[in-house]
C-alpha cells in the first residue's frame, strides 16, 4: 500500500499540472489560428515592402502581425488588416476572416472613426487654431459615439469566435514635447495630438476590458521615441504622404510587436 503522503504529494502535483494547463491562454497553444485585423496601425502603414498592389492596404512584412506569424508560425494566418479601415469596415470587409477555429486576433482601430488623419492634415497646414478645433472634435467623437462602435466590432469578433484570445492594440503618442524638432507644426498643436491618442486610448482600453479583450498599451514603450526624440520609430511628414504619422518599421518590431506578444 502507498503510503498515505505520497498520495497527496501525486494528488497535488497533478492538480498543479492542471492549473498550468488551463491557465496558459490559448494563443500560446502551438497551431493555433491567429487573424489580425484592424487599419494602418496593425497592416503596417509607413514600414514600406508592401504585399501587393500600391493601391492595396497596404499591408507589410515588416507589419507587428507579420512578425509575430513568422516567429511562431501558426496553422493559419489571416492578414486582413487595411490601412484606412473604420468600425465598419472592419465589420463589413474582414470579420469574414474570423471563424469559430480563430484562437488569436489582434485588431486596433478607431482612430478613422473619430477623423484623426484629417484632423492631422489640419494641424500640418492650417495652423495651432485650426489645429486644436480639429483635434478637439476628434476627442468628442471618440468620448461620444466611438464607444458603441467599438463595442459592435468587439461583439462581432467574440461571437464568430468564442473562444479566442483578443488583444486589442493603441496609439501612441506622435510627439516628444520639448524634442529636437525646430521646425513644422507647434508645441502646442503637438501636446493637443497627444492627447487626443490618451483619450482614444482610454476609450479603447475601457471597451476592450468590458468585452474581456486584452489592451495593449503602446504609449509607454513609444516613450522618448516619438517624432521629435533621438530615436524615431514613427514617420514625420514624408513625400509619401500616406506613411506619415505611422510607426516606421522599428516601431512595429521594437514597439508594437513586444506589446502584443506579451499579451498573445
Amino acid at each position: 500500500m502507498r503510503p498515505r503522503f505520497a498520495l497527496s504529494l501525486s494528488g497535488t502535483a497533478l492538480m498543479l499540472l492542471s492549473s498550468l494547463f488551463l491557465a496558459a491562454p490559448p494563443a500560446a497553444a502551438a497551431g493555433g489560428n491567429y487573424v489580425a485585423l484592424g487599419d494602418s496601425y496593425s497592416s503596417g502603414e509607413g514600414t514600406g515592402d508592401y504585399i501587393g498592389s500600391a493601391g492595396s492596404c497596404n499591408r507589410s512584412l515588416h507589419a507587428y502581425p507579420a512578425l509575430w506569424a513568422s516567429a511562431h508560425s501558426p496553422s493559419s494566418f489571416a492578414f486582413v488588416a487595411c490601412s484606412g479601415a473604420t468600425t465598419a469596415d472592419v465589420i463589413d470587409k474582414q470579420l469574414s476572416a474570423v471563424n469559430s477555429g480563430t484562437t488569436l486576433v489582434s485588431i486596433s482601430v478607431g482612430g478613422n472613426d473619430a477623423g484623426f488623419a484629417s484632423a492631422m492634415q489640419t494641424c500640418v497646414l492650417s495652423g495651432t487654431d485650426a489645429c486644436l478645433t480639429a483635434v478637439n472634435n476628434a476627442k468628442s467623437f471618440a468620448t461620444s459615439k466611438l464607444p458603441a462602435l467599438l463595442d459592435q466590432v468587439y461583439a462581432g469578433i467574440r461571437n464568430r469566435a468564442p473562444s479566442a484570445r483578443v488583444v486589442v492594440l493603441g496609439y501612441p503618442h506622435l510627439y516628444k514635447i520639448g524634442g529636437s524638432c525646430t521646425f513644422g507644426i507647434s508645441d502646442t498643436s503637438r501636446n493637443a495630438i497627444n492627447g487626443a491618442a490618451d483619450t482614444i486610448d482610454s476609450v479603447i482600453s475601457g471597451r476592450a476590458g468590458a468585452a474581456g479583450f486584452a489592451f495593449g498599451d503602446v504609449r509607454q514603450v513609444f516613450t522618448n521615441h516619438e517624432i521629435c526624440s533621438s530615436d524615431w520609430w514613427l514617420n514625420s511628414t514624408r513625400i509619401v504622404v500616406h506613411e506619415s504619422y505611422h510607426p516606421n518599421a522599428t516601431g512595429h518590431a521594437n514597439g508594437y510587436l513586444p506589446t502584443f506578444s506579451a499579451r498573445a
